[in-house]
């Protein structure tokens, strides 16, 4: 049996970072996982960028409200979860994810969570497990699952590469010539056929 994972940002919405820094002004913000592979110290920047211009979850939330799937997203989702199991492994957090959920269709998430205190500044956050794209596609495949995995960013990687199947998706010219192992698709289409055929090879 398989299981698809995909990233959320940058595969199925637009980075939620980069639509808030746009929003807030703070350019800094910009950075994502695209560009850092380190999470830790990429949500570290964050936090202290934020507190520094004393922004908090509320302001982060009202740009997410208006932020909607990239264009064919919902369809491509709807079609995949049609032909196999699917499930969005994101290193973005609840308070963040479930909007956009809503807008395609509540799929399953995987992701992480914020620490808010009373006033609404985020204090912190809580990474779900470590190295959660690829413990999660190991875990699955503990069950009896063979995975196929999607995503565009650094931190995809670990679940692409233990995958049966792995492919990039929208992603870096950077990363796209660092892992030339990796198909690397920029239309939805093209994605969904190479997951049939790799569950079409594994039969």
């Amino acid at each position: 049996m398989y299981i698809t994972c995909l990233d959320l940002e940058g595969v199925l919405v637009p980075e939620i970072w980069i639509a808030f820094a746009k929003a807030s002004g703070i350019p800094e913000l910009e950075k994502t996982t695209r560009d850092e592979p380190d999470y830790d110290k990429l949500m570290k920047g964050r936090l202290e960028i934020l507190k520094a211009h004393g922004l908090g979850l509320k302001e982060i939330q009202d740009t997410i409200a208006a932020i909607d799937p990239l264009p064919g997203a919902k369809e491509f989702l709807e079609e995949l979860r049609a032909m196999t199991q699917v499930i969005i492994i994101s290193d973005t957090f609840e308070q963040f994810a479930r909007p956009l959920m809503q807008k395609l269709g509540w799929p399953t998430i995987f992701c992480n969570s914020l620490e808010v205190g009373a006033d609404g500044e985020i204090t912190g956050y809580r990474m779900r497990v470590e190295n959660s794209k690829y413990t999660t596609v190991k875990a699955l495949q503990s069950i009896g699952y063979q995975t196929i995995a999607s995503g565009d960013s650094y931190n995809d990687l670990g679940m692409i590469q233990a995958s049966q199947a792995g492919f990039l998706f929208k992603s870096t010219e950077q990363i796209k010539a660092d892992y030339p192992q990796y198909p690397a698709f920029e239309e939805y289409g093209d994605l969904l056929a190479a997951i049939r055929g790799a569950m079409q090879e594994q039969k």
